[in-house]
């Protein structure tokens, strides 16, 4: 972050004295105003719902530039991550470290991360505090909030070391937790992880793997589900990481801050997009309801949404989109799926909303919610679990969000400002005279 030789100026209308603000720049983007003297100079705050102008903190983590379509990790585009970078854990090491690693670093790293994969045998008894048919993020937030009662050892978030052996432990052990989730909740005993086993394969294992039958991994469906882990891996300042950083802004241990994103990534508008997306598709049911469908879709005072496409941020085709639709033909026809019901009617939805002008010009393309759902769909992941799945791959965003905020010496306990529109003072009234 440079400081600009331009400064901001505010003036008031009221003939209030102005006030010159310094304007910083970053590596790419926007410039932005530094306001922190704001109020102690004024006395005034700025009024920003959502935080849809404010800068709540420098990182070096992860760009976005929603006009051109374009995801950076650690200046890294995120097409050449998904097809050239490695796998996975490569990702994370990326994240964690700001470089990729060589051959020697990534055989390292993986071994750590292969050999803190188990959690502890007395886990087993949170999972069966909770009812078989409870939520897995609700399972989630409770059981990853509880690592921190394990893991004493690593719990000083000053220490550099203790704050790495923290994000390991979270990395490692989080695909064993939703795992535990799913066999929790369809009845079947916990499947320990097998450390000859890559990330992806390993987590497969320990969902579809019973005593009496192993799962045989299928390459083309463990690399799909890397590149699932891969581009929801981090995506710079959203609700669940800001969660984080808020919660860790507070000197919160990093399981307590884990499960804090966690629990913002369950809200529907968040973690929960590609699990409405699959929703709206059952709800669709045929082909054949298509058309009614999207002029349901085109008629404002109808209620009807259309899920899975468009986006926030990017106001251009988002660039996950793109890989996770490659990942999705590749296993829909790996596993003899192209004329499922429901895969023919998400392809159908997909080439109406590309070439349809109503969706073309609003900018409504597939996002990789659309087609992640799907594939995990044909994975024989449960709708239940997706928004798990989305955890398992941001807990390396969010602890690597978490430990540059640890570091940053210009961070701060965050407290976000109100404009108060309530009573003034007013006197309290004997119950008799109310």
């Amino acid at each position: 972050m440079t400081n600009s030789e331009i400064k901001a100026t505010l003036s008031f209308s009221d003939g209030s004295p102005s006030l010159e603000m310094p304007i910083y720049k970053g590596t790419v983007g926007p410039d932005v105003i530094d306001i922190r003297k704001l109020y102690a100079t004024t006395g005034m705050f700025t009024y920003d719902p959502g935080f849809m102008s404010t800068a709540a903190c420098n990182s070096s983590i992860t760009y976005i530039d929603g006009d051109k379509g374009e995801l950076l990790y650690r200046g890294y585009p995120i097409e050449q991550l998904a097809v050239n970078g490695g796998d996975f854990l490569e990702t994370c090491y990326l994240l964690l470290n700001g470089e990729l690693p060589n051959a020697a670093e990534k055989e390292k790293f993986v071994a750590t991360v292969t050999n803190h994969t188990m959690v502890h045998e007395q886990m087993q008894f949170f999972f069966r505090g909770f009812r078989r048919d409870a939520h897995p993020m609700s399972v989630l937030v409770g059981t990853v909030g509880a690592l921190a009662s394990f893991y004493h050892d690593s719990l000083d978030i000053n220490d550099p070391h203790h704050r790495e052996v923290s994000a390991i432990r979270l990395i490692a052990k989080m695909p064993t937790l939703v795992a535990m989730a799913y066999k929790y909740s369809i009845g079947q005993p916990f499947v320990y992880p097998r450390n000859d086993l890559s990330y992806s394969a390993n987590f497969m294992h320990m969902m579809f793997s019973t005593p009496c039958a192993p799962y045989k991994t299928n390459e083309v469906l463990v690399r799909a589900l890397d590149r699932i882990l891969i581009l929801h891996a981090d995506h710079e300042q959203n609700a669940s990481t800001s969660t984080v950083r808020l919660a860790g802004s507070s000197g919160a241990n990093p399981f307590a801050c884990i499960a804090a994103g966690i629990a913002c990534l369950w809200g529907p508008a968040h973690g929960g997009a590609n699990e409405a997306a699959l929703s709206m598709l059952e709800e669709i049911g045929s082909v054949d309801h298509i058309p009614e469908f999207i002029r349901q879709v085109k008629d404002k005072n109808s209620g009807v949404k259309l899920m899975g496409f468009g986006h926030r941020v990017y106001k251009n085709y988002d660039p996950r989109a793109k890989l996770m639709r490659e990942t999705c033909y590749e296993v829909l026809q790996e596993l003899g799926l192209q004329d499922d019901p429901l895969f023919k009617l998400a392809m159908a939805l997909e080439k109406i909303a590309l070439e349809d002008e109503y969706f073309v010009s609003r900018k409504l393309y597939p996002n990789v919610d659309f087609y992640s759902g799907i594939v995990q769909r044909a994975l024989g992941i449960p709708t239940s679990l997706f928004t798990g799945i989305f955890a398992l791959a941001r807990t390396v965003g969010w602890i690597a969000q978490w430990k540059e905020m640890i570091s940053d010496p210009e961070q701060k306990i965050g407290r976000p400002r109100q404009l108060f529109v309530g009573s003034q003072t007013r006197e309290v009234q004997p119950i008799e005279k109310r």
